[in-house]
């Protein structure tokens, strides 16, 4: 019904902008107006489309309540004993069958009885509420053209109006998106502060066991759970690591290779198959990390550990021949592949920002271009990149599928790349997936690594915008 609502919206939009427009006209004959009269339909416009959607929305939001009030006022005392799940069952069948779809359960009499009743009675309440926002949204419109077809004069000024509409459009975007910003923030805040009234801070931030498992009784096996980040903390960092290791200077020069030394035909070719990298999901390279990666560098690896048994080196080849799929080098590898349009992307542009002026007195003074983007171009752009990187940094702690994938679950304290580990955000989706209850620790601890993982990266992303200002307005 709200894409009807929306149609018919549309449809008197546009009959308000042409009739305000053609009105303006008329109107503006022998005389010197003071806007366009498109303006003036836009004006119309406004006017009568932006009434009606705040009564379609109004409506949106409190017509579920009204209809639940509705429905409330006139139920039989037979429906009103029953338990409150059984009379959401009861009613949620009703409006099944209003809606002509088969009951889900058997009701004895006499609720079996007063199902068909309530069902037509609950498509009664809700078709009127339909009728009646879609109504009182064509009242609104109605009224709303009435009001500016009195307003349409040469002398109006409509485009001044119309750009206040804007800017007033614009404003509570803005501010709807900081409000979303500081609520997100707020319930996160609440639930950490919630579970950390249960786990010390201390035990969190400096514990080296992670097993939030919190038993129903308290007789039963890991009844008390130890919620210990630091090997959450390890892993995440780990991981990181390796992936700048790889997106870092693979990005870079890769970066420097289209700025400064390919053609334009090249860079045409090149740059948008780097950065169809950027555009695959990530869930494609958890794949290509679990079923290609993985496994190849499990062979590798299992070689040399057969090759080293029964040498010197015993010990490390016993350890390299039960080498697994998963492991915190794979995961790494296959993010710092996911990095690598993100790093080239931004290093290109930071060294396409760097002045020309620069390159014509390095090679006015004799440089080579390798040279030149040596001494010259990275001193120059390497707060921009520093920036860059930071970025990327952010970006590669907040990844989840590819090391839920390729890394494990398993929390080991451990800085071995060849081991299984686990991250920050693949623990906040574990304990997050499926029914859970909010009051126990186990589950509470999500928000409390949220917390945690939000200040990392805020702090990374303040530093980097730093950085990134101090390099625009050095070169600007």
């Amino acid at each position: 019904m709200i894409w009807i609502y929306l149609l018919v919206i549309f449809a008197l939009g546009a009959a308000a902008y042409l009739g305000g427009r053609e009105l303006a006209r008329r109107r503006a004959v022998g005389a010197r107006p003071h806007s366009r009269p498109g303006q003036h339909g836009a004006y119309a416009l406004i006017w009568v489309a932006v009434p009606a959607l705040v009564v379609v929305i109004l409506s949106g939001v409190f017509s579920a309540p009204l209809e639940r009030q509705l429905i409330a006022v006139d139920t039989p005392d037979s429906v009103t004993a029953l338990e409150p799940f059984r009379r959401q069952a009861f009613f949620a069948d009703a409006q099944r069958v209003g809606r002509g779809q088969p009951s889900l359960q058997i009701w004895e009499r006499p609720l079996a009885e007063q199902l068909p009743i309530e069902a037509r009675r609950m498509v009664s309440i809700e078709r009127t509420l339909q009728w009646g926002s879609g109504l009182a949204a064509l009242l609104a419109a109605i009224l709303g053209g009435l009001f500016v077809s009195t307003q349409i004069r040469p002398k109006t000024r409509a485009r001044n109006r119309v750009e206040g509409w804007i800017w007033g459009a614009l404003f509570v975007c803005s501010v709807v998106a900081i409000l979303t910003t500081v609520g997100i923030i707020a319930s996160l805040a609440f639930d950490s502060f919630r579970f950390f009234e249960k786990v010390p801070v201390f035990d969190f931030l400096f514990g080296t066991k992670w097993s939030p498992q919190i038993a129903i009784r308290a007789d039963q096996v890991g009844s008390s759970g130890a919620f210990g980040a630091v090997p959450l903390f390890a892993g995440t960092f780990l991981i990181m690591i390796i992936a700048m290791c790889v997106a870092a200077p693979i990005g870079l020069m890769s970066a420097i290779y289209l700025s400064e030394y390919a053609g334009r035909n090249t860079r045409s070719i090149i740059k948008p198959v780097l950065e169809i990298l950027a555009g695959v999901p990530t869930v494609v390279y958890g794949f290509f990390a679990a079923l290609t990666v993985g496994p190849a560098l499990r062979v590798f690896f299992n070689e040399i550990g057969l090759f080293l048994i029964g040498g010197p080196l015993d010990g490390m080849g016993q350890y390299l021949a039960l080498v697994q799929n998963q492991m915190a080098l794979t995961a790494g590898a296959v993010m710092g592949i996911m990095l690598i349009p993100f790093v080239s992307s931004l290093s290109d542009d930071i060294l396409n920002a760097v002045p020309q002026s620069l390159r014509d007195g390095s090679f006015a003074m004799g440089a080579t271009k390798s040279e030149t983007v040596k001494r010259v171009l990275l001193p120059a752009a390497l707060p921009g990149i520093a920036g860059a990187l930071l970025l990327a940094v952010s970006r590669a702690i907040g990844e989840t599928m590819i090391v839920t994938m390729a890394a494990g679950l398993a929390a080991n304290l451990t800085l071995n790349p060849l081991d299984t580990v686990t991250t920050v955000t693949v623990q906040i989706v574990t304990l997050l997936t499926g029914d859970q209850e909010f009051n126990s620790a186990k589950t509470l601890s999500a928000f409390g690594l949220g917390l945690t993982l939000f200040l990392v990266t805020l702090l990374l992303n303040i530093i980097a915008q730093r950085i990134v200002q101090t390099y625009r307005e050095q070169y600007d």
